[in-house]
């Protein structure tokens, strides 16, 4: 059995290193970068260049899985073939599609072309460079940020960049420069329940961070973003550098006659994490729309594309074996938010359905323990 790998993201990742040499077996992975790159710590590398990847080659001994450094360009369902961009083609019995997203700009006039996103090191560094020339005297631009999406990753990234921005003030001897966080919708995180979102938004008001909730982002230009309010009042926002964390959609990446596709370009799939149509075909992390047991789609979060990763690797070994493969069954353990340095906020799972919510190191600690 021919097996290929598409990705070394979170998803990916579990599934190789769960697999172990199976007689039968040809495991090939295919991973743009020889590392793995610990996304959910994007925002800790955007504001202190912190070091958020891990090389592969230690992580897969052991595994019997082939990696090799090539970027994924199409996948053809029909013809059961993968194409890289460096012009090499790849055949298949068994595909695991874990490629991830990609930001979704919503057609706001201008946003793509003047925003930064942080979805990859690039974007990290490209922040990180500007943080750096806002605090060179020579600097005269707009020194001001503005972060557009106050989810998960916004919050995350508005908060370490305060951080910074208190360090640099005072070893440079120079004003701090301004923050701001803009959500369309009525409220910070909405994966937080009151009391904890109460904790995260006292933390963005310590840190001087404006918080825009009911703010829809119209419009952005190289040195502004314009934003209006529920009532209709528009308001021009000027900014050094633009940010937007608001959303993400499925790369839009395979191909197939009889593919189905769901909310925010995500693949079908069965119990299994199978395409129907395709069963030979496993999508997985932010791709596919795995479901939970009230079957709404499982949020695209790294906890759930590690166990669904898992879960194909192990249902690899037995479709191998000629065994019976097992059933997806998502289980958020709780949920985590980094706000600046060794302060987070979030809830814990446990038994009989309850949550222990948690803040500070504490916090923090697990939710390192989480990723």
């Amino acid at each position: 059995m021919k097996t290929l790998i598409l990705g070394a993201g979170y998803a990916g990742l579990a599934v190789a290193t769960k697999l172990k040499p199976t007689p039968g077996m040809q495991v090939t992975m295919l991973e743009r970068y020889p590392y793995h790159v610990f996304w959910t710590r994007l925002h800790e590398a955007a504001a202190h260049n912190t070091k958020v990847t891990l090389p592969l080659a230690p992580l897969l001994k052991g595994t019997g899985v082939d990696m090799q450094n090539l970027t994924v360009d199409a996948v053809d369902l029909d013809r059961k073939e993968v194409t890289t961009k460096e012009g090499q083609t790849f055949t298949y019995d068994t595909l695991v599609v874990g490629l991830g997203s990609v930001t979704n700009f919503y057609r706001i006039p201008g946003l793509a072309e003047n925003a930064t996103e942080l979805k990859d090191l690039t974007d990290a560094e490209d922040i990180f460079s500007f943080v750096q020339r806002a605090y060179d005297a020579s600097y005269t631009g707009n020194r001001d940020i503005v972060v557009g999406g106050a989810g998960l990753t916004g919050v995350e990234l508005v908060t370490e960049l305060a951080q910074r921005n208190e360090i640099l003030s005072k070893e440079r001897g120079l004003p701090p420069f301004g923050i701001s966080l803009v959500e369309a919708g009525p409220k910070i995180l909405p994966v937080l329940d009151d009391a904890l979102r109460a904790k995260a938004q006292a933390t963005l008001d310590g840190y001087g961070i404006q918080t825009l909730v009911g703010h829809r982002l119209m419009q952005a230009t190289a040195e502004s973003v314009t934003v209006q309010t529920a009532d209709g009042q528009s308001r021009v926002i000027g900014a050094g550098k633009i940010i937007w964390t608001g959303g993400i959609q499925a790369r839009d990446i395979i191909k197939g006659e009889k593919l189905q596709k769901g909310p925010g370009n995500r693949v079908v799939v069965d119990a299994t994490l199978r395409v129907p149509e395709y069963p030979e075909v496993f999508v997985i992390g932010d791709m596919g729309l795995g479901l939970n047991q009230d079957g709404k789609p499982v949020p695209t979060t790294a906890q759930h594309a590690g166990q669904q990763g898992r879960l194909t690797g192990k249902n690899l070994m037995r479709l191998a074996m000629g065994e019976e493969l097992e059933v997806y069954e998502p289980n958020t353990l709780g949920e985590f938010i980094s706000l600046g340095g060794l302060m987070a906020v979030g809830w814990m799972k446990l038994p009989w359905n309850q949550k222990l919510a948690m803040t500070g190191g504490l916090a923090h600690v697990m939710k390192r323990a989480s990723e």
